[in-house]
């Protein structure tokens, strides 16, 4: 049995996993997603001598009504905090995170000394993404910025604020030693663009052919 305990940095709380140890793993869940989510990570990790620290995304788990938004200048400076917690009580600190959770942590982390990252279906290039919801929705860009928000039929709202930011911030760097799991029928980051970051970045991918962004 895994040990479990509640921490909090920043005001944020936060679920602490496994027996004391130098070693910690920041894990980061994806839209959908909670802190609970990492306990099944913990379950392997406590016991190769990492503990484990998750938090819950805003508009997420115990976060959903405390007024923060899933927006990446909100979520960037609380990943930051994150870092700053753990990398003054743990000697190493290295990265899971999930779907967008990918993205946020690259954002936050790029020039972080992280031990190691493990990522799970990451979204790579926001703006791509976003053109590609656009499409979905058949809005153009100059309706999105005279609307600025733009509700869909598939549950996301196209908001000109979040795409002008994706533009303005593309992940350029990023250099943790990282190991990716794709589903090779991923609906949202196309195979050409796992396969280029992987090969840019030098990271270790290893596709499930038949899988989908949620696993």
């Amino acid at each position: 049995m895994i040990s479990e305990q509640r921490v909090a940095f920043g005001g944020i709380r936060a679920n602490l996993y496994g027996e004391p140890a130098e070693n910690v793993y920041l894990f980061v869940h994806g839209q959908g997603g909670s802190k609970e989510e990492a306990a099944v990570f913990a379950q392997i990790a406590c016991q190769r001598g990492w503990q484990v620290l998750s938090f819950d995304l805003p508009e997420h788990g115990d976060r959903a009504d405390d007024g923060s938004e899933l927006l990446p200048w909100v979520v960037v400076p609380q990943m930051q905090a994150a870092w700053d917690y753990l990398s003054a009580n743990w000697a190493h600190v290295a990265l899971r995170a999930n779907s967008i959770g990918a993205w946020f942590s690259m954002l936050a982390l790029s020039d972080k000394p992280l031990a190691k990252s493990l990522f799970v279906s990451p979204i790579l290039d926001m703006e791509h993404l976003i053109r590609r919801m656009m499409q979905w929705a058949q809005v153009t860009p100059q309706e999105l910025e005279a609307k600025q928000l733009i509700p869909t039929n598939f549950g996301q709202t196209l908001n000109w604020d979040y795409f002008c930011f994706a533009q303005e911030h593309p992940v350029l760097r990023w250099k943790s030693d990282t190991r990716i799991l794709y589903g090779g029928a991923d609906n949202l980051t196309e195979r050409e663009i796992v396969d280029e970051f992987s090969a840019r970045h030098c990271c270790d991918l290893t596709v499930l052919e038949n899988g989908e962004h949620w696993f």
